[in-house]
């Protein structure tokens, strides 16, 4: 196995997925020289831990519903708490760390296997890694190493380290970006900055994105086919600031008609309303929406689905009402059941408060029958034509183009909702321009922003308001939220809930310079010398 595992992952444990890995990944002996060969490896190059549980919790999506609530444990009070995890999960962050470096390691082991198809004349003349792809017919299996490898690292940027903004990143601490396979018997791993990683995450793009290809994949879904590429390049210029260069992939990915690749709630609706029925579609390659699938061992369909599972830590009414798909309705004076194509589900009992949509399956893999032993799984969608058309819309509100922005966010309210809609830049000011400030006891869609880069009052940033409303909502049991609560500098407050259901003491703060807001490394990888986060 790859030295990487070992001193960067610090993975002395089996990973889960390890087995599948070593069946596939080539020792020192193995050639990696057809396109074949390359095909088999790179489904190694797919992460199979989620984030989505850990960025989840750490984000204002759930609430303490208080010590009368046993559904927890120490692995989840931890990540609830901001605390460093030290507890052991499939879903912890040395199996998110790990299997992410696992990933990036089969992509670089097939790049090194294009290069190493290097004539001595190639060499001589100098061919870069595109040009002997190009000369050998491996473009396709080229770009699709280079995207894994760029998807892996940008998870990890974006989860491990702080936001990237123009005014620190140079100096704040990002991860280490393997850009080959390991040398030598004791490599010693720096990490790079957070403007280092941005920027070579953008030349993986930039050299991957002109060869994207549908053209070999079984089932394009689970793999970066050129509608997932460009949604994937959409978000990262996103997050990296480059407004127009995000409304460019936006454009690519989304076409002329981005109703064609929305989610159909009202097809959802008329089927039967069986949470099994409902997920299993929601995740089907059959639907358009869904423009890159993952696979991962996960609990996060018993987490937001119709389980009382976790349930100390929960996206309640309270919530729902007052601050995401409740508010929504509310602000169109009417009610959450009426207002939604398919309604958001709402479990009330002893201990349980939940409000979901339904999303992501609940699936266990059984490892023995005897036992009734095995994993949870679960299968999400990375990227959605959904969120590709927000993050356009927000792009375009930053670059000032309301217009735009508010048809793209007209076409999504009125995807999801019974009525129809025609907003305009001045209608969407006019639901937030009098809004107060959201309070931890006082909760509404509207909280306070902070990002580094410079917002308007007024007319953008209440468009701002709406976009990361519905975003919260698009977002919702598939851990999206967090990204926006760390670009926009959003304030956590994490607050007991009462018997009532209402807010009933205030706890800790995750302030807008909080250096919790970059989870900090695995034990195992820090105690192997990896340089931690400042606490």
């Amino acid at each position: 196995m790859n030295r990487i595992i070992y001193l960067i992952a610090a993975c002395a444990l089996c990973l889960s997925s390890c087995d599948k890995f070593l069946d596939i990944m080539p020792d020192n002996r193995t050639e990696i020289d057809s396109a074949k060969k390359m095909r088999a490896l790179l489904v190694s190059a797919y992460p199979e831990t989620d984030y989505m549980l850990i960025t989840e919790y750490i984000s204002d999506d759930v609430d303490d519903y208080g010590p009368t609530n046993p559904n927890t444990d120490r692995f989840l009070d931890q990540v609830f708490g901001w605390e460093w995890i030290k507890e052991s999960d499939n879903e912890d962050v040395e199996m998110l760390w790990g299997n992410s470096y696992l990933a990036i390691a089969a992509a670089n082991q097939v790049l090194f296997g294009i290069e190493q198809l290097a004539t001595d004349e190639d060499k001589e003349k100098g061919l870069t890694l595109v040009e002997i792809a190009e000369k050998n017919g491996l473009t396709g299996e080229m770009a699709e190493a280079l995207l894994c490898r760029a998807y892996n690292h940008f998870v990890l940027v974006n989860i491990f380290s702080l936001q990237y903004n123009q005014i620190t990143s140079d100096k704040d601490l990002g991860i280490t970006y393997m850009e080959g396979p390991e040398k030598g018997l004791n490599p010693k791993y720096e990490r790079n900055s957070v403007k280092e990683v941005y920027e070579k995450i953008d030349a993986d793009l930039q050299n991957a994105l002109p060869y994207v290809t549908d053209e070999y994949f079984t089932v394009p879904k689970y793999h970066f086919n050129k509608a997932a590429a460009y949604a994937f390049a959409a978000r990262f210029y996103l997050f990296y600031e480059k407004w127009e260069e995000s409304v460019k992939y936006a454009d690519l990915c989304l076409g002329s008609e981005p109703t064609a690749l929305l989610r159909d709630w009202a097809d959802q609706a008329k089927m039967t309303q069986d949470p099994d029925i409902i997920t299993e579609h929601y995740i089907s390659s059959d639907v358009k929406a869904n423009l890159l699938l993952l696979t991962a061992y996960s609990k996060m369909g018993l987490c937001f689905g119709a389980y009382n599972y976790y349930s100390k830590y929960s996206h309640g009414n309270y919530q729902a009402t007052n601050e995401d798909a409740g508010a929504l309705a509310k602000l169109f004076k009417t009610e959450m059941g009426s207002f939604y194509k398919m309604s958001p589900k709402v479990y009330s009992a002893t201990n349980l408060d939940k409000v979901i949509f339904w999303k992501l399956p609940y699936l266990f893999e059984e490892t023995d029958p005897v036992a009734q032993i095995g994993y949870y799984r679960s299968v999400y969608p990375a990227m959605t034509g959904d969120m590709v058309l927000l993050e356009r819309a927000e792009a375009k509100i930053l670059l000032k183009r309301y217009e735009e922005a508010a048809e793209d966010l007209n076409i999504w309210l009125n995807n999801i909702a019974k009525k129809s809609y025609t907003l305009t830049p001045e209608s969407i000011n006019d639901l937030f321009k009098d809004m107060p400030y959201h309070e931890w006891n006082v909760g509404n869609p509207k909280k306070k922003l902070n990002p580094a880069f410079d917002i308007q009052p007024d007319l953008q940033e209440n468009m701002l308001h709406f976009t990361l409303l519905l975003k919260k909502i698009e977002g919702l049991g598939v851990g999206q939220r967090w990204f926006d609560i760390k670009r926009y500098g959003i304030e956590v407050v994490r607050r007991e809930m009462g018997a009532d259901g209402n807010p009933l003491k205030k706890g800790d703060v995750l302030t807008v310079d909080d250096p919790r807001r970059a989870v900090q490394i695995p034990v195992k990888v820090v105690d192997a010398g990896y340089q931690k986060n400042p606490r």
